[in-house]
């Protein structure tokens, strides 16, 4: 009698005395730590997805990780027989975009004016001395997502990519979406989300090739609740009505005049030069955070005039619509269903994803796996694409049930090793509330600025899922409006870009410091027919245009 342990998908038995670390270790499998597996650093954690049963009891230093979260050096094998399957919170390289595709020439139409230069062997930030050194001069420029982070190095003296990677937010263990970070944040003393994330961030900054004390400027976007949260702000008041960052109540109240954020390496809990300047950008207002500020600056928004729609599906899918005379923006509550977020087999769009599914004639699927090995679940593109192959089939209907009566539909069995991915009616109802947030946000803006979707000039998908999305696929399930597909831009992202772009020129910095509060805030609680729009998006049908609200 054993038990078999899979980690990230490489199987072992489990041996007595030896803990989750140490078998990830004789696997060659990299697990994030800082304290050599003595529970202090909190950074090993592991999401248990079978078998948490056979797992020794939560240990001391465990006692702040919820659900399926555990330290993988407190755990051990208790039971004398059967599975255990579980994974890091890096389960390997993410799939990133390394640039935005589609945006306008004039966006990179800037010279390259950097707030950190040089001047002999004084390195300046602003002018002011920091350090003196003949080494280069980096830069970093962060999108800080609730379900993933992305980091691009660049060279200041330059503007040369030198390298990037990304990474799963380890602050899931907080809860899935923001709401439930902010009250795990309110709740548990410590800052324990914004410590574990500074040692993920920290593993991954030495590993890239360059000193990390000679990077001395970063710039920090993501929505308003991760931005708050690395900078250690109170995120209490963004998830009470009326949802506003400290910063934005500030703002208010006469006591600043930007909601931006500025602090130092050091302060930061980063192996970046210390007096490094880690520079917060402006968020707009409510959940319409930073991320959506440097979209904003990505498409050179300020200079359009052209009607745009951006839109970042996402965990908090942002939605701007406008050019430079006027902007509209919104953030809609989505969830994370269309980041695998909870979902049966739900994962995100990481090597062993099923990202593309279609039915043949003969009604058996045909899959596309990241990477091209087995199946380990399903990410958001994949999931967009069940639904709308079920649909258009007539498997399932536009409220989401399946016809033949069935509670879940196979889309790959492993025989051998008894596991298959599968789609729950369960599952389907969560995609329908997501998708119906986000067309809701869109009625909600589109009716407001008084104009219908073919109005728009161009149509930006943003974020990663948004660059891997079917767009026909999208528009069946009405995901995104049925508008002219040469108008779609499937961007990548932008936020990453946008970031870039104000660590590169500190002009375009303050180009977006006066972007920001230009752009009014659609509130959608507050819209009267938001619940309407909201009931009428969960439906799995085209989104059909409405009357203008002028």
């Amino acid at each position: 009698m054993s038990v078999t342990l899979s980690i990230n998908g490489q199987s072992t038995e489990a041996l007595p005395g030896l803990s989750l670390f140490d078998h990830a270790e004789a696997l060659g499998i990299d697990v994030p730590t800082s304290c050599r597996k003595q529970g202090k650093c909190k950074e090993c954690m592991m999401e248990v997805v079978e078998g948490m049963e056979a797992l020794t009891p939560l240990a001391e230093p465990e006692r702040h990780l919820n659900g399926k979260f555990r330290l993988s050096c407190q755990t051990f094998v208790a039971a004398p027989s059967g599975r255990v399957r579980c994974h890091t919170m890096r389960r390997g390289q993410m799939r990133i975009e390394r640039h935005a595709l589609g945006l306008p020439a004039s966006h990179r139409d800037f010279p390259l004016e950097p707030a950190v230069t040089r001047a002999g062997d004084r390195i300046l930030i602003d002018g002011v001395e920091v350090e003196r050194s003949t080494a280069p001069i980096h830069g970093l420029a962060m999108d800080l997502g609730t379900t993933t982070v992305v980091l691009r190095l660049l060279d200041l003296e330059t503007g040369e990519l030198i390298a990037d990677t990304s990474f799963e937010n380890p602050q899931r263990f907080g809860g899935a979406e923001v709401m439930s970070r902010i009250a795990y944040d309110t709740e548990h003393p410590g800052r324990l989300l914004m410590r574990t994330l500074a040692g993920y961030l920290s593993h991954a900054i030495e590993k890239f090739p360059v000193d990390p004390r000679t990077i001395y400027e970063m710039v920090v976007v993501g929505n308003s609740t991760m931005r708050d949260l690395f900078f250690r702000q109170s995120v209490y008041s963004i998830g009470q009505t009326p949802y506003r960052s400290i910063t934005e109540i500030e703002m208010g109240q006469g006591k600043r005049t930007t909601t931006s954020l500025v602090q130092t390496g050091e302060r930061s809990l980063l192996p970046i030069h210390p007096k490094a300047r880690v520079y917060g950008a402006p968020i707009i207002s409510g959940h319409v955070g930073a991320d959506a500020a440097a979209a904003m600056l990505a498409v050179d928004l300020a200079h359009e005039e052209r009607l745009i729609a951006l839109m970042d599906i996402g965990t908090n899918t942002e939605l701007i619509v406008g050019n430079r005379h006027r902007i509209l923006a919104a953030s809609c509550p989505a969830g994370p269903a269309f980041e695998g977020g909870a979902i049966a087999c739900g994962m995100p769009a990481l090597e062993g994803a099923i990202e593309e599914v279609r039915i043949a004639e003969d009604g058996s699927f045909r899959i596309g796996v990241i990477g091209n090995g087995q199946p380990e679940g399903i990410c958001g593109s994949g999931l967009v694409d069940t639904l709308s192959e079920l649909l258009r089939t007539g498997r399932m209907n536009a409220m989401g049930r399946f016809e033949d009566g069935a509670s879940r539909v196979v889309l790959h069995e492993n025989e051998r090793e008894g596991k298959s991915v599968f789609l729950l009616e369960s599952d389907v109802n969560e995609l329908a509330q997501a998708k119906g947030a986000n067309v809701a946000g869109l009625h909600v803006v589109f009716s407001s600025y008084g104009i219908d979707f073919e109005r728009i000039d161009a149509f930006y998908l943003a974020g990663g899922f948004g660059r891997h999305l079917n767009v026909e696929a999208s528009k069946r399930i009405g995901l995104i409006p049925a508008v002219d597909s040469a108008k779609i831009v499937q961007a990548g992202n932008v936020a990453i870009e946008g970031a870039a772009i104000a660590l590169l020129n500190r002009r375009k910095r303050q180009e977006l410091e006066e972007l920001v509060k230009r752009v009014e805030h659609c509130r959608l609680e507050t819209h009267p027919s938001f619940f309407e729009f909201f009931v009428e998006g969960c439906q799995f049908k085209p989104v059909e245009p409405i009357p203008c609200v002028r």
